[in-house]
């Protein structure tokens, strides 16, 4: 077993830009390197993996642990029942913005990339790709902050914003969808949630997509963060084959290598994304930049999941930062002067809270179990060498 030592100088201030692989290893540190303190190691780094697709060392702890924090801890946001997994749209979500878009008929255009801003007179210019020009008083901007950069912008953006959108990469993932004839899963019992921990795994999470009627049985799986930028490189077939392989492993089941239809989109080669599911703060620029990412540039203001308090980086913070900035510009038209955009609770959809029985609160994992059975078995053993030691004194 590898030992190894840190002392209390070495701890590392969140304020300092701190990477959060370094601040994992401190806390899942300790004197010892333990097998247990190894493992949390892993499933630390897991964690971050799955939840902003992107590496420990590439992402601030500070950010973090706030982007966990606003979407209502460790629990809520890791778990589907009750948590940031727990509810689709019967259709899809992108019916949401379908049906915006019929509402509001021909006003909204589609493949229309804007390249550049004008605001330096009473009415705002805006050019297209396409060389169409059309003119506003105010601009909600809900692009990925990094996208900025694609725009020409006149004034200038402040020195500060420019810094910021340089600094704010995208999560790298690879969504897969792998269809079969049945749900075979629930033959025996499994839920179709996978978390895997292997490093040659290509998937390391798994979500079951099976429609709520029971059609089109699916397993959606994630190919996470240094993951997605090796895999990205072979053909569609070749991960098709590797992600049915470690399905029937880790599954048991030689009917996860027979799939009806796989689909797959990899999010890292979107040029209007450029990945997903949202920007990260590295190192440093939480500190430095961060409360840059919501102040507007005079009449153009910023949305987009990134720019939310609750629920960033998710759908529900797109919402969030939508309607905030919406409420900002009817505030400088007068129309508006309640500037708080926190929705209330859902009634439909209400987060329940979190509760953790005694047994969960209380029972020793299971290394903490062998270790408190090894340790009775040592004590019982000692107990009976005693007694056995006074009986021959007797005889």
């Amino acid at each position: 077993m590898s030992r190894g030592k840190l002392t209390h100088s070495a701890v590392p201030s969140l304020q300092s830009g701190t990477p959060l692989h370094i601040w994992i290893t401190t806390i899942c540190g300790g004197q010892w390197i333990t097998w247990e303190r190894r493992t949390a190691r892993r499933f630390a780094s897991l964690f971050v993996n799955i939840n902003v697709t992107s590496e420990p060392h590439e992402v601030s702890a500070l950010w973090f642990l706030w982007y966990v924090k606003q979407c209502g801890g460790t629990t809520r946001i890791f778990s589907v029942t009750n948590g940031g997994q727990e509810r689709k749209f019967v259709g899809g979500s992108g019916q949401v913005s379908e049906r915006i878009m019929e509402r509001l008929g021909g006003r909204v255009k589609l493949n229309h990339p804007v390249t550049f801003v004008d605001q330096s007179g009473d009415n705002i210019i805006i050019q297209t790709l396409n060389n169409e020009i059309y003119q506003c008083k105010y601009v909600i901007s809900a692009i990925p902050p990094t996208l900025t950069s694609k725009i020409h912008f006149i004034p200038e953006l402040p020195c500060e914003r420019n810094q910021l959108v340089q600094r704010l990469p995208m999560g790298a993932i690879i969504k897969c969808m792998m269809y079969y004839k049945e749900a075979f899963w629930k033959k025996k019992d499994y839920c179709g949630c996978m978390i895997i921990e292997d490093e040659e795994a290509p998937i390391s999470i798994t979500l079951d997509d099976t429609k709520p009627d029971g059609s089109l049985p699916s397993i959606m799986g994630f190919i996470l963060a240094r993951k997605a930028i090796h895999l990205a490189k072979l053909q569609k077939d070749q991960r098709k084959k590797i992600i049915c392989e470690l399905y029937s492993k880790v599954l048991g089941s030689e009917e996860a290598l027979h799939p009806v239809h796989y689909e797959e989109k990899n999010w890292c080669e979107e040029q209007y994304s450029g990945g997903c599911y949202t920007a990260y703060f590295p190192p440093g620029i939480m500190t430095r930049y961060g409360r840059i990412i919501r102040e507007p540039v005079d009449r153009i203001h910023f949305a987009g999941t990134e720019t939310a308090t609750h629920w960033s980086g998710y759908m529900e913070g797109a919402v969030e930062a939508g309607e905030r900035a919406a409420r900002s510009i009817l505030n400088a038209l007068g129309k508006e002067t309640n500037q708080d955009i926190e929705e209330p609770e859902s009634e439909d959809v209400p987060a329940i809270e979190i509760t953790h029985t005694f047994w969960e609160r209380n029972l020793p994992s299971v290394p903490g179990l062998l270790k408190l059975i090894g340790f009775s078995t040592s004590v019982s053993a000692l107990c009976f060498v005693v007694y056995k030691c006074r009986l021959l004194e007797r005889s």
